[in-house]
């Protein structure tokens, strides 16, 4: 079975193909970084554009070894994502659908994360924890089966990737600070400033970054001269303290569940202090951590046309819009 799978929810163009006897056969991904960058953040609109755009020649450059009348099925993000990004992806998606007559199957977005690292580790068993971590989504999850999914927290406010790129302004970084931060981070020290853990002892798996992001806003007020010094000194303190909240929450998802396979997904999990600290669980909970390889992590096309090749015949959907801004993982 050849699955070609559709990426559009935010700023990332990506196509992919996953053959479910030899893997992933081809990928491409374009990246609207340099759009946006000036704007300190995505703005929908020019997102919809550059999608329309580049997307052809996404497709092209994932298929340039691959003969197109191969593809048994489609598979595309239908949602949690901006919702003119979306449809773009779901329009092209009918298109090449209709023309080589294929079936069609929208999936969620999310799920493709929770799916990511068995593209690397197909042998990964069920259940597992995920700790999906982005600029739009922090969430602890059991996965206990595939399309079985219980929520065990997630953040009440800020997601983490949002808290990363908002301190990184803060800061005078470009966009996206993730990376620019955890760069900076390594000259700094961790323990200059003590910013707050939010609800790090709140008794239950839900996070907050809000007030982290706030504590640094007015600890850079403070400053006068906000060398290059200072900025690593508070990158490498606001990354400690943002890593240290998910630690233990991860820790007392492990105890509250006893999985012993750990997953860590989305773009921040590309962060090298947050992958070390989590793997360093595992001695102490004999369990193991898994996540994806860099390229996997952020948006991209192979957990897409992963996911869609695990579903069955009977999710497709080709004459209608299944597109959703919002879409819980409990609802897939």
């Amino acid at each position: 079975m050849k699955t070609l799978g559709i990426e559009t929810s935010c700023d990332e163009t990506a196509i992919a193909v996953y053959d479910s006897k030899n893997g992933l056969e081809g990928e491409s991904v374009f990246s609207q970084i340099d759009l946006h960058a000036s704007y300190g953040g995505v703005v929908p609109e020019l997102a919809s554009r550059d999608h329309c755009q580049k997307i052809i020649t996404v497709l092209e450059e994932a298929t340039s070894k691959i003969d197109l009348e191969s593809i048994d099925q489609i598979a595309y993000t239908a949602g949690p994502g901006l919702t003119g990004a979306l449809l773009i992806g779901e329009n092209f998606a009918q298109g090449l659908s209709f023309s080589l007559g294929v079936p069609l199957i929208p999936v969620n977005h999310l799920e493709g994360h929770l799916m990511a690292t068995k593209i690397e580790f197909p042998n990964i068993g069920y259940p597992f924890l995920c700790l999906l971590v982005s600029g739009g989504h922090s969430m602890i999850i059991d996965v206990k089966d595939f399309e079985s999914y219980s929520l065990l927290g997630q953040s009440v406010d800020d997601a983490i990737g949002e808290a990363f790129d908002k301190v990184g302004k803060l800061l005078g970084l470009p966009y996206p600070g993730g990376p620019h931060i955890e760069k900076l981070a390594l000259k700094g020290s961790k323990n200059k400033y003590n910013f707050p853990r939010p609800m790090l002892n709140s008794g239950d798996l839900n996070l907050s970054f809000s007030g982290l992001k706030t504590a640094v806003l007015y600890q850079v007020q403070k400053i006068q001269d906000l060398n290059d010094e200072v900025k690593a000194d508070i990158a490498a303190s606001f990354q400690n303290a943002a890593i240290e909240i998910l630690v233990a929450k991860i820790k007392k998802a492990i105890i509250q569940t006893g999985h012993k396979s750990i997953v860590i997904s989305g773009g921040v999990a590309a962060n090298h202090a947050l992958r070390n600290k989590i793997k360093s669980l595992e001695d102490e909970f004999n369990c193991k951590v898994f996540y994806p390889s860099m390229k996997h992590c952020t948006d991209n096309a192979a957990m897409i046309a992963y996911l869609g090749s695990l579903k069955s015949v009977d999710k497709n959907q080709t004459k209608k819009s299944c597109v959703r801004a919002r879409w819980p993982l409990t609802e897939v």
